[in-house]
């Protein structure tokens, strides 16, 4: 799939095809008809419809004078140059007229082109391009690396300019887990060229993707070579971010709350129909202004500014995370530290260098943070953090979530979990049972709300075997298990459970169950 990315290489000298000359080369802003797939060998003048019978194959007919008046004179030139195999026919745009030649274009398989400019100079500038091809390919690379170094540091202007000076190509930068950050979604659809963006310390920040019809064998090779140029300007923009994220711990994790709340990427929209960029410049200002109004998102305050770009996948925040390495595609676990008896920056970094590049947010009296590590992995990886760290702190981690959406429920998991694991060990909730969350509860802040909740059931409960039985139900599952552990009839259990509805409890409602099921454990703890 790749080709060879150096100038010179095997495809470079392959003949220039219509479709280059019109997409990438002197024919650009020209109206074409046809595929575009033959190449050129050479350029015709043609102003008599006679001197058509001395044109050889691949050939580029210019058509000037008598044999450009009106359509009927195109539609027959048309005629000749498919029985010459011609490449294809060039025509000022003023001989487009009422003929029928867009037809026989599909028809018989020979590109037509109509040009604004003189045809004369058309004829020279396509000449050039068919005689020396690799020099017309190495002048688009040049240009693409001027307007590359013009982007800087920013990776919508980066593929805004490789989408716009690769016309017909569709580029992406897609992530290591394959989500697209930024580009066009058409180009992870059988790509024609493929270039990997490195990470820092030999991880990969991404892949660049190209996708298109291949236009002649020296295609492929011109486009590896324009997205390899892409790769400095895309690793410094990632190094940039990871720069400001080391430099504000306030930063980071605000990008990281964004994450928690932001979940749903944007819709993708379609490209706009029946819109052809032939100015490949104007598309790039174009793209450069709209990358200036709003590809760079301040944070200030909790306030972030960004956009997307119409016609572009990716969204600005997943970007950033991608360029900081951090995980945003499942399954990932969530994990909590705590206490908090150390600043910010020590654990960032403690967790840097033991989990890999993680976002790290301040969450109750300890952080939080995800990874995309697998449970085990993470034990050990954390159990490790536990004991760089220069004071005493236990660690949980979550279930398992499929996606940035489900982190919530991890997170809450994690939290659990960190309350029950003991200073300086590690646990998971997915291997804790209700015993172990219940005994972390704090008796001593839970405490008087339990009383409040069951002061109705203890007026009513002179011996004590109401709140027994409930205490019963509720941890076993239900009455016929709750008699069977309190060795009564389970008549008795569902008379005493009559008497504590009477009381005002709606023992149906799981919201009240819960807070009975919590304030029975703590009286009894």
């Amino acid at each position: 799939m790749n080709g060879p990315g150096a100038v010179g290489a095997a495809g470079w000298e392959a003949p220039v095809t219509v479709a280059e000359l019109v997409n990438a080369g002197p024919l650009a802003g020209a109206r074409m008809y046809g595929s575009g797939l033959n190449p050129v060998h050479q350029v015709r003048i043609v102003e008599e419809l006679a001197m058509l019978s001395g044109v050889g194959p691949h050939t580029a007919v210019v058509l000037i004078g008598a044999a450009a008046r009106g359509g009927w004179a195109v539609e027959m030139a048309m005629r000749r140059a498919w029985e010459q195999a011609a490449a294809c026919v060039i025509a000022p745009a003023s001989a487009v007229g009422a003929g029928s030649g867009e037809v026989l274009a599909e028809r018989l398989g020979v590109t037509l082109i109509f040009v604004e400019e003189d045809p004369l100079v058309t004829a020279v500038r396509v000449a050039s391009a068919a005689a020396r091809p690799q020099a017309a390919r190495t002048q688009l690379v040049a240009r693409c690396a001027t307007r590359l170094a013009e982007a800087g540091t920013s990776a919508r202007r980066v593929l805004g300019v490789l989408n716009a000076e690769l016309p017909g190509t569709s580029v992406a930068l897609a992530g290591p887990d394959g989500g697209l950050l930024a580009g066009r979604r058409a180009a992870q659809e059988r790509p024609l060229a493929e270039v990997e963006v490195p990470g820092p310390a030999g991880t990969v920040l991404g892949r660049l993707l190209a996708a298109g019809p291949s236009r002649s064998p020296g295609w492929a090779p011109v486009v590896t070579t324009v997205l390899k140029l892409a790769v400095a300007p895309l690793t410094a923009w990632a190094a940039t971010e990871r720069l400001r994220a080391a430099d504000s711990f306030a930063w980071q994790q605000s990008l990281a709350e964004r994450l928690l709340t932001e979940t749903t990427p944007p819709a993708q929209e379609p490209p706009p129909t029946g819109r052809v960029v032939r100015n490949s410049d104007t598309a790039v200002r174009d793209s450069s202004t709209a990358a200036r109004n709003g590809d760079t998102a301040l944070w200030d305050g909790g306030t972030w500014a960004g956009g997307e770009e119409d016609g572009e996948a990716g969204s600005d925040i997943l970007r950033r995370a991608a360029a900081l390495g951090w995980a945003t595609r499942g399954p990932l676990a969530a994990f909590v530290i705590q206490p908090r008896p150390f600043d910010d920056a020590t654990v960032l970094a403690v967790l840097s260098a033991t989990l890999g590049p993680v976002p790290v947010l301040r969450h109750g009296q300890g952080w939080a943070g995800w990874t995309a590590l697998p449970p085990d992995r993470l034990a050990d990886a954390l159990a490790d953090a536990l004991a760089a760290l220069p004071k005493l702190c236990s660690a949980g981690i979550g279930s398992p979530a499929g996606d940035l959406a489900g982190l919530g429920e991890s997170l809450l998991g994690a939290h659990a979990a960190a309350l029950v694991a003991q200073p300086g060990t590690v646990a998971r909730a997915d291997r804790m049972g209700p015993a172990e969350l219940l005994a972390a509860l704090p008796a001593g802040t839970l405490g008087p709300p339990a009383e409040v909740v069951l002061r109705p059931l203890l007026a009513a409960d002179r011996d004590g075997t109401l709140v027994r039985t409930l205490a019963a139900v509720l941890g076993e599952g239900g009455p016929l298990r709750a008699a069977e552990a309190l060795g009564v009839h389970r008549n008795t259990v569902t008379t005493r459970l009559d008497r504590i509805r009477a009381a005002g409890y709606d023992l149906d409602d799981p919201a009240t169950r819960l807070a009975l099921h919590l304030a029975v454990h703590l009286r009894q703890a």
